[in-house]
């Protein structure tokens, strides 16, 4: 139920951003979902890729600090309140978000991205409760 988030600490400087994605670009590696959180320094970028393996390689190959994070990508039905139904679940179970960010590759429902401090536990929640989640090969054939 999870898949691997790419995740790359960038220098806060003109034009390193621009970069990273030509790397990817250069090696067919297509992202569905990108974030990017930065400080006075440096920044972090998160990446959903369909190949998240080999846009590590070549990444840390072009000399950028890289790695990959497990994470859950949770579909999310377009009703008012159903991201605010998912996280109550997921609250109950006393599971701590400790980031999120939005994901858009299907018509009818919406996704996020999210990590959590216990991976398995809110796997179990969400199969418990019938909430859907994309897995690394759903990623793959985007």
């Amino acid at each position: 139920m999870t898949v691997n988030q790419v995740s790359v600490f960038i220098e806060n400087r003109q034009g390193r951003l621009g970069e990273v994605l030509n790397v990817l670009k250069e090696n067919d590696v297509n992202i569905l979902s990108i974030s990017l959180a930065d400080t006075t320094e440096y920044g972090l970028l998160r990446l959903i890729v369909n190949k998240p393996e080999h846009a590590k390689d070549v990444l840390l190959s072009a000399g950028f600090s890289t790695m990959l994070t497990e994470v859950l990508i949770i579909k999310v039905p377009h009703v008012a309140g159903a991201l605010q139904d998912i996280l109550s679940e997921i609250a109950k179970a006393n599971i701590s978000i400790e980031y999120m960010y939005g994901l858009s590759v299907e018509a009818n429902d919406a996704s996020i991205v999210m990590k959590t401090n216990q991976l398995n536990e809110a796997c179990n929640v969400l199969k418990n409760k019938n909430i859907g989640t994309m897995t690394e090969k759903e990623i793959e054939s985007l």
